[in-house]
């Protein structure tokens, strides 16, 4: 009878660290944030370049204390035209928007498997002409 007991608790206590294990090797969710700064970075590494305007910057008030600045844009792929808009609210170091010339041309990265998906500035690399 013992040994059927030791047997139960060395299951359960093999169980629970196999559960315990599997929480640590997951890891936390990542934010939308992180996210958005992987997705620059991997289109600044990977992506293709093509030529486009930026149109238009908008500041937008948000719930929180933080406004939100947009850049919109357009360009063109393989005679499909698009118009995009990227968060730069995290880039501000990079890029000052009050001085940003609207309607000139630009350079935008963007992602040859969908090509919808671009950037026109990143940590590392900025579309925008001088």
């Amino acid at each position: 009878m013992n040994s059927l007991r030791l047997y139960s608790l060395a299951v359960g206590g093999v169980t629970l660290a196999a559960i315990s294990v599997s929480f640590l090797l997951r890891g936390r969710k990542k934010t939308a944030e992180q996210r958005e700064m992987e997705r620059r970075k991997r289109i600044s590494q990977h992506g293709r370049i093509t030529d486009g305007t930026v149109m238009d910057v908008h500041e937008i008030a948000s719930d929180g204390a933080e406004t939100v600045q947009l850049l919109i844009y357009n360009y063109d792929v393989a005679g499909v035209s698009y118009e995009a808009s990227q968060d730069v609210t995290h880039l501000r170091q990079f890029i000052d928007l009050h001085s940003c010339r609207l309607g000139l041309p630009s350079s935008i990265k963007y992602d040859p498997q969908n090509p919808g998906n671009s950037i026109v500035i990143a940590e590392d690399w900025s579309g925008l002409r001088r």
